[in-house]
Order: structure tokens, then C-alpha cells, then sequence
């Protein structure tokens, strides 16, 4: 009997310590999963450097890499001297882009749990998260760094009510592998970039963005529904945007081609009509459709609607991040090893009775 109990315990206590470290790393796992925070679709609106509600103003050689458009209002105005590449300026695409930019904004603003830090990012380094402030507002003074860690997949999130100022020559300097792709500022306002200042993500205004002399971004300059203004501004979204189908104008066939391009319906040309005159001579005569007839199907218009991305496209926003099975797996391993463990310690203290 002795040694019965002596082997159940030598047991209990072996596993009891493995067990507990099992269940402390799966938790570890879950804590981790449950932490991370999925990044802000964007849809049409992707391929956009600059999107405004009601305009965009450029003054001296602004550089703008990716597309510019605005709508309702569709003005865009000092191209040149500004200079707009690899991208087009009012695409096709602007209205649908618009809507995208609602479902992001919405998305971003509704993301959940949030970290209230202070007001000035200037000198902060934070790591992946959501973020807002108790006064509603950003600043950046000096520099901020964000530090992925070595997770290039690490998302930050600024959520603010009201606005977003930068100081003159201020940075926002990303590390260990963050990329400007996942940095989303959520304005409730309106943005102002100091002069010299660089920032890094997409912003993503209700009302206007403004840019003041020299101001750089890599990444995006959305408004919702007011202006977005330049002043000799470099603005660059080609590093995280995808490349929207071109602009194309198709160009009609001449008259008496019979060649429609890429027609999208057939027309069959009806038999000839055969019509029997009356009366002295006595002859046939054929009315036989025209040498050259022209197929009435609707061409292909490629530039009819926005890029052809079906993954962003069909994506439904959200807003507490995607379904996740891996932290239920875990959680479900844990309980299961558990509940081994304690049957496992109950059958040994009741053979030791």
C-alpha cells in the first residue's frame, strides 16, 4: 500500500508541473492571438494618394505618387506645376473609392480594446494597438517611433474625435520590420501637417487634410467630406497600394467596319427578303442586306467601374476583428488537459483508500 501511494504521488507530482506549464503557454498563445489586431480594408479607395469630399488644391511642385480624385465635388486643382504618377487624377473609379473610405473610416472608428495614452506622441514608443487620447486629439512633437517587434504584420491604430496636428520637421519613425501600409489615423476633424514634417500611414479625415510647405507623407490623404490642400508636398502610396486597372477610352469603329472590338452580344443577320412585283415583266427581284453591316453589340468598357480586386472588394467591414479558431483550439486543449489531469489525481487517491 505504501508504495502504491508513494508512486501515486511520485505521479501527481510529475504531472502537475507539466501540466500547469501546458496550460500557461496555451493561455500565453490565446492572451497573444486575441491581442492582434487585424488591419483597416480599404477597397477602391486603395490605390488613392490623395481622395477629398469637396476638392483638392495644389500650390508649387507637389509630387504625388498614386491616384488623385475627389467626389462629389470633383475639382483638382495645380496639376501641373504639381505632378501626378502612376496614377490617374479622377478615375473612374473616385465615387466607388468614396464608399470604401466610409467603410474604413467606420471600421477604424469602431475598433475595440483601446488604449488611452496622452495626447502628445512625440517621444513615445509604442508598440501594436489601438490608440485614442482623453482629450480626443493627437500631436506630434519630435519623434514618434512605432516598434513592430519583428511582426511585419503589426497594426496601429490612432483614433481621435477631433484632430491631428504635426509639428514642423516632426517624424513618425517605424522599426523591427513596421510598415506604413498598416499605420491608420482615424480623424474626426481635420488634419494639419507642419512644414517639413514627415508621417507615415493613411489618415483618414471626416473633414479636411491640410499640408503645409514641404510636408512629407508615405502613405495616403483621405478626406471624408472637405478639401485636401498642398503646399510643395511629396505624397506616396505606391509602397502599400495595388495597382488599379487603367483608364481606358474605347475607341469606336468607322463607319462601314464590320469589326465591333470584343462585342458582348451577336446579332444574326436576317435571310434576304424576297418581294414578287406585280404586273408586266414578270420578275423577281432579291433585296439582300447590306455589304457592310456593322454588329450593334455594346463594346467592353474597361474603364466602367473601379480595379478588379475581389478579395478587398467582397470584404464586409469590421469591427471587432476576424473570427478566430485558433484561441478556441487552445482554450479547448487547456480544459481537455485539465480535466486528464484531475481524473488521472482522483483515480489515484481513490486506490489509495
Amino acid at each position: 500500500m505504501e508504495i502504491t501511494r508513494a508512486k501515486s504521488r511520485w505521479m501527481t507530482g510529475i504531472l502537475r508541473p507539466v501540466l500547469t506549464f501546458i496550460v500557461l503557454v496555451l493561455f500565453m498563445a490565446v492572451s497573444a492571438e486575441a491581442n492582434h489586431v487585424p488591419t483597416v480594408g480599404l477597397g477602391t479607395a486603395d490605390s488613392f494618394a490623395i481622395l477629398a469630399g469637396s476638392g483638392v488644391t495644389n500650390t508649387g511642385e507637389s509630387v504625388i505618387s498614386g491616384d488623385v480624385g475627389s467626389h462629389p465635388t470633383t475639382s483638382v486643382g495645380g496639376f501641373p506645376p504639381g505632378i501626378v504618377q502612376n496614377g490617374t487624377i479622377n478615375p473612374s473609379y473616385t465615387e466607388s473609392a468614396k464608399a470604401s473610405l466610409v467603410t474604413a473610416y467606420n471600421d477604424a472608428a469602431g475598433r475595440t480594446p483601446v488604449s488611452t495614452i496622452d495626447t502628445e506622441l512625440g517621444g513615445q514608443t509604442l508598440v501594436h494597438g489601438v490608440y485614442d487620447s482623453a482629450a480626443g486629439t493627437f500631436e506630434i512633437t519630435g519623434t514618434l517611433v512605432l516598434d513592430a517587434q519583428g511582426d511585419p504584420n503589426a497594426v496601429w491604430i490612432f483614433k481621435m474625435a477631433s484632430s491631428l496636428t504635426t509639428a514642423s520637421s516632426s517624424n513618425v519613425s517605424l522599426i523591427n520590420g513596421a510598415s506604413e501600409c498598416n499605420v491608420f489615423w482615424q480623424i474626426g476633424s481635420s488634419a494639419t501637417l507642419g512644414t517639413s514634417s514627415t508621417l507615415r500611414g493613411t489618415m483618414m479625415a471626416l473633414t479636411s487634410i491640410t499640408l503645409t510647405t514641404d510636408a512629407n507623407v508615405f502613405g495616403r490623404a483621405l478626406a471624408r467630406n472637405g478639401a485636401v490642400t498642398l503646399d510643395s508636398n511629396n505624397i506616396d502610396a505606391t509602397a502599400c497600394s495595388t495597382a488599379p486597372a487603367a483608364d481606358v477610352t474605347p475607341t469606336p469603329s468607322p463607319p462601314g467596319d464590320s469589326t465591333t472590338p470584343t462585342p458582348t452580344a451577336t446579332v444574326t443577320n436576317p435571310p434576304p427578303v424576297t418581294t414578287a412585283t406585280t404586273g408586266t415583266p414578270a420578275t423577281t427581284s432579291t433585296t439582300a442586306p447590306p455589304a457592310n453591316t456593322t454588329t450593334t453589340g455594346t463594346p467592353v468598357d474597361t474603364a466602367a467601374g473601379p480595379p478588379t480586386d475581389t478579395t478587398t472588394l467582397t470584404e464586409l467591414p469590421r469591427t471587432g476583428g476576424p473570427i478566430q479558431t485558433g484561441p478556441a483550439l487552445a482554450l479547448a486543449l487547456s480544459l481537455i488537459l485539465v480535466g486528464l489531469f484531475f481524473n488521472h489525481l482522483g483515480r489515484s487517491l481513490a486506490s489509495n483508500r
